[in-house]
């Protein structure tokens, strides 16, 4: 597990090392300034291959493009360090060198007293550019990059260097929602400090900062209380966070799985679903659906119990739903139901006399949308799965707003209502009724596919069933989603992936758990 946080909560850590703590900023500049410096050799490694530095160095032209911020200060440091080490280094200011912060005016007169080679952005001539350093603005960017600082940026993408390597955040990336502000640089790495940033986790922010590296700097344990709550994400070592299957056990002891799903020609939902909550560990699953999907269900998943209706009769469903919340340990309730008047009564009666976890996905969010007063009913053990365009419905925000503020859409319906939301995106957040909120990590662009969403829900339900709280299922239901994802994709590439193929592969990750 890693933390990120917000630019807010990291300059709260700055700024209780340096002054409670008593850790100078120059000595956390210092080692934040050797780590950028690092990376720069590293990429000039990649460029002109292993060797002795000096052959590099006389080779390798590197440019840092510096604010008059912290972020700047950071850009000579890492320029010096390279300097010494001699390298080809050109330093270009970009703003008023009078209304810098004390470090960026401090390390501008090691450098000049250094005689490096110091340049005013109106009067630099561009050349030939191997590894250009980006310390232009930090994670404390709150408007748009516009007037000088947007020619700076554009100057920076259309230089032709081989690499750019950005200080933080790639200039003109929010470092809490990860959005473009106006306009950004594109960075082959990333490198940060203490924590990652949710924007660099957060698209588009995610795909701006390149390969991303954290490095440590030396904020102490202590200085992170100070950023409060803190997002999460998960990493390969957290697949043992799986739970085990007791050995002696039965099939009752690893939870029962009722999946209320499927309309007439929707049966793909039910069996992607009761499948991945299967191969998730449940012990049992019981598909509620329509007669006309019972052929199909019993062909390809044969260990799933069935309990069908045909027609629809109220006083019938009201009945058998009392009965399968009498059985069931967890539900998960939507994929492929329509949203008929039958639709309704479904997951209003399972809202209204379930008391066990409910995963509340696709088309019964769509009901939810469509009638408001069903959200009355909502109760702790509520996880809803939205995309963004039913997050829209749900919300009366549009997808541009919710992208906007993804974390803050999720926790503001979570906190609302006391439920754990996942915001299903290209990359993922889930929040909870605690204020907790996880950014996923893993997954790519070949899961989006039909039926990739019905896997998600089952797999929730099953870590649900083996004993998982809410929250703690979602976020890890949608890491192992992810991951899976990520493995096809290693074998198959971008295009040739199948939502079943999802839950296979997560079923054979629960053996990194053994």
């Amino acid at each position: 597990m890693h933390y990120l946080v917000t630019g807010g909560q990291m300059k709260a850590v700055d700024r209780y090392t340096i002054e409670e703590i008593g850790i100078p900023s120059l000595v956390l500049m210092e080692r934040a300034a050797a780590a950028v410096a690092e990376t720069v050799e590293w990429e000039a490694e990649r460029l002109y291959g292993k060797g002795r530095p000096w052959k590099k160095a006389e080779k390798c032209s590197i440019w840092a493009v510096c604010g008059t911020g912290n972020n700047g200060a950071d850009g000579i440091a890492a320029a010096r360090i390279l300097y010494n080490k001699g390298y080809q280094v050109t330093v270009i200011v970009a703003g008023d060198s009078v209304k810098g912060t004390e470090e960026f005016r401090i390390q501008k007169q090691i450098a000049e007293k250094l005689d490096m080679q110091l340049v005013e952005w109106k009067d630099f001539l561009p050349g030939r550019c191997d590894v250009l350093i980006d310390g232009v603005f930090g994670v404390g960017l709150g408007r748009d990059v516009e007037g000088m600082y947007k020619e700076v940026v554009e100057m920076i993408n259309g230089a032709g260097a081989r690499s750019v390597v950005a200080v933080d955040m790639p200039s003109g990336i929010h470092s809490g929602s990860g959005q473009v502000l106006g306009c950004a640089v594109k960075a082959d790495v990333t490198v940060t400090f203490g924590c990652a940033k949710r924007g660099n986790v957060l698209y588009p922010g995610r795909e701006y900062c390149g390969r991303l590296a954290v490095r440590d700097i030396g904020f102490p344990p202590q200085s992170l209380k100070a950023a409060g709550d803190m997002a999460f994400t998960y990493d390969e070592e957290d697949l043992g966070r799986i739970p085990q299957r007791p050995a002696y056990g039965n099939k009752g002891t690893f939870g029962k799985v009722l999946v209320a799903a499927g309309s007439p020609g929707m049966g793909g939902a039910a069996y992607l679903c009761a499948k991945s909550a299967y191969a998730m560990g449940a012990g049992l699953v019981k598909i509620l659906t329509v007669e006309e999907n019972r052929q199909m269900l019993q062909q390809l998943l044969p260990e799933a119990i069935l309990h069908v209706w045909d027609g629809f009769d109220e006083e019938t469903l009201c009945e058998d739903v009392e009965k399968e919340c009498a059985w069931a340990d967890v539900i998960v309730l939507g994929p492929g139901i329509g949203q008929s008047d039958a639709s309704y009564m479904l997951v209003r009666e399972f809202l209204m006399n379930a008391y066990v976890p409910i995963v509340l996905d696709a088309d019964g969010l769509n009901v939810i949308a469509a009638h408001s007063e069903l959200t009355q009913y909502f109760t702790e053990n509520i996880i809803i799965t939205p995309h963004l365009g039913e997050m829209s419905r749900l919300t009366g925000k549009t997808i541009k707003e919710i992208q906007k503020n993804l974390a803050e859409t999720a926790a503001d319906y979570s906190g609302t209502y006391g439920i754990s939301c996942v915001l299903k995106d290209a990359a993922t957040v889930v929040t909870g009724r605690e204020n907790q909120c996880y950014i996923n990590s893993s997954g790519n662009s070949a899961m989006a596919k039909a039926g990739s969403g019905d896997v998600l829900a089952g797999t929730i339900a099953g870590l649900l069933a083996l004993g998982e709280e809410p929250f703690e299922a979602a976020a890890l239901g949608v890491y192992l989603h992810g991951a899976a994802g990520d493995r096809i994709r290693e074998r198959k590439g971008p295009h040739g992936l199948f939502a079943g193929e999802l839950a296979e592969e997560i079923g054979y990750l629960s053996r990194r758990n053994e």
